[in-house]
């Protein structure tokens, strides 16, 4: 019989994409996805956790976890367990000590390997654990096996060349290593002659892109040569760095008609005293520069971003600095984390160490402010006509109130009305905003224009049956939300 696997995804964007190539694997060595993931009682064949090591409850997620799925092991002798991901590629020396019923280990590096040692592992009958230093392949050319059949994800490069006192992601990614211009774009062709209508770029510093071949405007020059794709409508990137953020990436943007007028942009801290510390290359005067440009080229963007509040020695007044950063920059939304000391990074050895309550206060006026000020970034949409690309999933209400769910051009989350249109999922839809939400925009009225595309007929004839492509063919625990109109999956690692 076939066996059956589940891939179990922790983190950031970088992880789901390469739990999409794991899932293609996978499947062309002939396994089939299990019909009941994340299930207790039972259990795929092969299950396997794709880790992030950015929170410090990470390891403490993944262990629990581990000790619920050892009891269904317990019953199923030809069951097996693999373990992978950036917590992997730290604790690569303790995961089968402490969990010996695990079968592999592999790191961020080698991610290919994973057939092969689940097949070393059954015939030797003991763990294999393989963690590479450096990149094997880049996920990209590996099968895939997309979530979505109008959207995928696409590495432009791995690692990371910062050094951030608070992240422990260099060293389980490394450096920064780039790839070449043409296989990124034949990429991005096949997977639109497949169906895709939007891509989004994968960095770890997205931005910083061309750093190994020694050319600064080489993201700006990638950006623009995507608009020369036919058939590709929408292209996003993530998570860019402000220090690397430069004025002819923001030309682009606003002159390349697919490149989607929406940015992620982490602040961290408002504080010049706490960026110097974080060893943040640049200060708010910067930040604040590079968004009124932003706005400047593109007045429509959506601006996004990541903030770190109690990172040792932050005072009241460097949090200020923070709150004020947040009211001048109108965040559309943002993803807020409560520092978490990290074995392994600077800043864990850092003095002044904030304590809890200190940190869950500051928290939660952080989080008040940024509803706040996306609530009313929100309003500013009421009337406004937008264009949407139609998502192949549903809010908690749809169905009851019979709508759909997909999202603007600036990444906004939005729930409509089809009207009498045989609307599909990667169908193009223009809707009026009659309702704004915290969390998402409404539309109750009939849409204006209705336009099928390739996408819907991709995601149609999808429907019955899963495809696994090859684009070689061509060759961190989630963080808490803190503002309205929800984000995809995390930034890159949160950074």
């Amino acid at each position: 019989m076939t066996k059956t696997y589940e891939v179990r995804t922790y983190g950031c964007q970088m992880n789901v994409h390469d739990s999409e190539r794991l899932s293609g694997l996978l499947e062309t060595a002939g396994y089939a996805a299990f019909e009941n993931p994340g299930s207790e009682e039972s259990a795929a064949d092969l299950v396997v956790f794709n880790t992030c090591a950015v929170r410090e409850n990470a390891d403490n997620k993944l262990y629990g976890n581990l000790g619920r799925i050892a009891s269904v092991k317990a019953k199923n002798p030809g069951m097996q367990i693999a373990v992978g991901g950036c917590l992997a590629q730290k604790d690569r020396d303790t995961i089968t000590t402490k969990a010996p019923y695990v079968d592999v280990v592999f790191g961020t590096h080698n991610i290919g390997s994973l057939p092969v040692l689940l097949e070393r592992a059954r015939i030797a009958e003991e763990s294999q654990v393989e963690i590479l230093e450096s990149l094997e392949v880049f996920p990209s050319t590996l099968p895939t096996k997309r979530d979505s059949v109008f959207a995928a994800w696409v590495s432009i490069s791995v690692g990371c060349n910062n050094t951030c006192t608070f992240c422990i992601v260099p060293a389980l990614r490394g450096k920064e290593k780039d790839r070449r211009a043409g296989d990124i774009l034949a990429e991005i062709e096949a997977l639109v002659a497949d169906g895709v209508v939007e891509v989004t770029l994968l960095g770890q510093n997205v931005n910083a892109y061309g750093v190994e071949f020694g050319d600064k405007q080489a993201f700006a020059k990638l950006l623009r040569a995507c608009g020369e794709i036919e058939g590709l409508e929408r292209v996003r990137f993530t998570s860019p760095h402000p220090k690397d953020f430069t004025d002819d990436v923001i030309h682009a943007m606003a002159e390349t008609p697919n490149v989607m007028p929406q940015l992620h942009m982490p602040l961290q801290s408002g504080s010049d005293r706490v960026l110097k510390a974080m060893r943040r290359s640049y200060r708010q005067t910067k930040f604040l520069g590079i968004i009124d440009r932003v706005r400047e080229a593109m007045p429509e963007a959506a601006i996004t971003t990541d903030i770190i509040v109690g990172f040792p020695g932050e005072t009241e007044e460097d949090f200020l600095e923070t709150m004020a950063v947040v009211r001048l920059a109108k965040f559309t939304s943002a993803y807020t984390f409560q520092y978490s000391q990290r074995p392994g990074t600077p800043a864990a050895d850092l003095p002044d160490q904030i304590p809890k309550a200190v940190v869950q206060e500051r928290y939660e006026r952080l989080t008040d402010l940024l509803d706040e000020v996306g609530t009313a970034q929100a309003q500013l949409q009421l009337g406004r006509t937008v264009e949407l690309l139609v998502a192949d999933h549903e809010g908690k209400k749809d169905g009851a109130t019979r709508r759909m769910t997909g999202r603007a051009r600036d990444n906004r989350l939005v729930h409509f009305v089809p009207g009498d249109h045989p609307v599909r999922p990667g169908d193009m839809v223009e809707v009026v905003i009659t309702h704004a939400a915290p969390h998402h925009l409404v539309s109750d009225d009939a849409p204006l224009s209705y336009r099928r595309t390739a996408a819907g007929d991709a995601w149609e004839t999808r429907q019955g049956r899963t495809e696994v492509g090859t684009p070689g063919a061509v060759t961190l625990g989630m963080p808490t939300l803190g503002a309205p109109a929800p984000l995809p999956p995390a930034p890159v690692c949160g950074i």
